[in-house]
């Protein structure tokens, strides 16, 4: 019973843990798709506080009449910070993108914990994908986590950079196709010198064009992202064509292949108990890994700070492991898998 509930177009109620109670909520239309990892205050529509039964309110047509990207925030932050906390300085937040139109009904359940803004039921089929893209994200850190050669990078990108774009082409969504290309097009991230190769002979991005073109025409974000694609061709034909050491490629994998074989018998001798367990078998090596911290009696903060991720998207992991496991607190998992 303790969970947000979005009205559509004219009223947003919800409900929070009263441990929120004095709290703002924001909600913000995430027009520009490079905006969407923080919060902005060119993006915040409205703000309300959460009462002391943890209720939150706005009123208002805030959605418009196709799908966008929106966010709501809970913020942590105390008030004396003042606006500056809005530009990164304050990380004690929850957050969650979403994808929306005014005729929609959205429902954001707490979870076990007390845990908000982590799972969305709407009547919009596509409302939760950007949720599953940040799932897909995490899943492709962990992977160049267990090895950090660049042999291996350059494997894993080509893999990642496939099963996210052909994600982004089943969709049936070009403002999650936008959210991936955000992320494997930032000149921040490593994936970038990648995606410059990619750009120059994969038409996933001319096709991405139309598709903007077709269900999203004229507006600001689609521009934006046919003028990237232009200066992005030029500065990828700039980079010219690099001969290629096939033998040195060769030997690589093959080196490669035989550390990994023997980091796999070693691990497997050392955790062949534990891997037996059918429970075990259901989850995914990031929710393995959260499970092992939880063994290990991590709190959360701890857990997110030894995986380089944030306190949202752990909570995020330790709610789907309560439903794949079919427990309701960490006591229970322990009892599972702890020998």
């Amino acid at each position: 019973m303790n969970a947000p509930l979005l009205f559509g177009q004219y009223q947003f109620a919800g409900e929070v843990s009263m441990a929120h109670s004095g709290k703002p909520v924001y909600l913000s239309l995430v027009e520009d798709y490079r905006k969407s990892s923080r919060i902005y205050i060119d993006q915040i529509i409205q703000r309300t506080l959460v009462d002391s039964l943890g209720h939150f309110q706005f009123e208002g047509d805030h959605l418009l009449d196709g799908n966008r990207i929106y966010r709501i925030h809970l913020d942590h932050c105390s008030e004396g910070m003042g606006s500056g906390h809005f530009l990164g300085e304050c990380g004690n937040s929850e957050r969650v993108l979403f994808i929306a139109s005014n005729r929609d009904t959205l429902y954001f359940p707490t979870s076990f914990e007390d845990q908000s803004l982590c799972t969305i039921i709407s009547t919009n089929p596509k409302a939760s994908l950007l949720l599953e893209v940040d799932a897909l994200l995490e899943e492709m850190a962990f992977t160049f986590m267990d090895f950090p050669s660049g042999a291996n990078k350059k494997l894993n990108l080509r893999k990642w950079f496939a099963t996210l774009q052909q994600f982004s082409a089943q969709s049936g969504e070009p403002l999650a196709e936008l959210y991936i290309y955000d992320f494997l097009s930032d000149k921040r991230n490593e994936t970038f010198s990648f995606y410059l190769q990619d750009l120059a002979g994969n038409a996933f991005y001319d096709s991405l064009s139309n598709r903007l073109e077709s269900s999203y025409p004229n507006t600001d974000f689609t521009k934006q992202y046919e003028a990237e694609i232009a200066t992005d061709k030029q500065l990828a034909s700039f980079s010219g064509d690099k001969s290629i050491n096939w033998n040195w490629i060769l030997a690589t994998l093959l080196f490669l292949s035989l550390g990994a074989n023997v980091y796999w018998l070693i691990s497997q001798k050392r955790s062949i108990s534990r891997k037996s367990n059918a429970q075990w078998q259901k989850l995914t090596p990031q929710e393995q890994k959260i499970v092992e911290h939880i063994i290990a009696d991590k709190s959360n903060k701890e857990i997110a700070a030894s995986l380089f991720v944030s306190h949202s998207t752990v909570k995020t992991h330790i709610n789907n492991l309560y439903k794949k496991l079919e427990v309701s607190s960490r006591e229970e998992i322990e009892t599972l898998f702890k020998k």
